[in-house]
Order: C-alpha cells, then structure tokens, then sequence
C-alpha cells in the first residue's frame, strides 16, 4: 500500500514549496560571505590563509549565486587567487617569503608579548610551523601577486 504526504490540511498529497530552496541559497550566500571576509582578512593578517577561504567562499557561491561567483572570480583583487589555484599555478616566491615573515613575526609577537601560558605558546609555534611547511610544500611560481604576469594582484 503505497502512503502519501499530505498538505496541512490533510486534504491530497503534499506540495514541497521552494522554501527550502530558497533557505539553502541563503546559507550558502551567507556562508560564502562570511569565508569571503575571513579571507580578505586574510591578505593582511598573515595567521589566517586566504585561499582556502576565498575557495570556500567561491564554492558556496557557485551554488546558490551565479551573480556572486562570477563577481569573485572575476574581482581584480580576489579572483587571481582562486583562478590561480584552480589552474594549479603555484604561489610566487615572492608571496611565499613574504607571507612567511610575516607569519612568523606575528607568531612570535603574540605568543611572547602577549600570552604567557606556555601550552598557548607551543600551539602558536605549532600551528605557524605546519603554516610554514604547507606554503613551502606548494608549487612555486615566477611571477608576482596573485594575478601572476598581469601585475593586477595584491602582492
């Protein structure tokens, strides 16, 4: 026997409205929103990374806003990372040093000058060193910013 939904008011089947639709593409504009200014924190503050979320705010907004993924990618700014990583074009030697310092100057700033619990000190040290072998571990490229040859990007 076969059982069927029914509407609120028990009469016929039920109708699947585009509520939750619409609730999704909310989320995940909100989400990729939210990756989109971790990121562009991200370019100035050396301890968060900015690809990783400039590539889930793309993802998020691939899915719910054709508007907002083709703004991203095509920002002058922000879609050389992406692109840049989608094409597998490495990170300029440049970026990686500089990013590299600057991590490391920021690391040792705050874990010494600010926080005197070792056990914070040590996760600090940690998590710039595993920072430190990713960006070495990556690809590098000739060039500069992330817009490459173009000379657009951030650098």
């Amino acid at each position: 026997m076969e059982e069927r939904a029914q509407n609120a008011a028990g009469e016929g089947p039920a109708k699947e409205g585009p509520l939750p639709g619409r609730m999704l593409r909310a989320a995940l504009v909100g989400a990729g929103t939210v990756f989109l200014a971790l990121g562009v924190v991200g370019i100035v503050l050396p301890i968060l990374p900015t690809t990783p979320f400039l590539l889930l705010a793309a993802a998020c907004y691939a899915r719910s806003s054709r508007r907002f993924h083709d703004w991203l990618l095509g920002s002058r700014y922000l879609g050389g990372y992406i692109r840049n990583y989608r094409d597998g074009l490495g990170i300029p030697l440049r970026d990686k040093a500089l990013s590299i310092a600057l991590l490391w100057l920021t690391i040792i700033a705050t874990a010494w000058l600010f926080h005197t619990n070792l056990y914070i000190r040590i996760v600090l040290v940690t998590v710039a060193a595993g920072v430190t072998v990713f960006l070495l571990t990556r690809k590098t490229r000739k060039g500069r910013g992330a817009q490459g040859s173009r000379g657009r990007g951030l650098s």
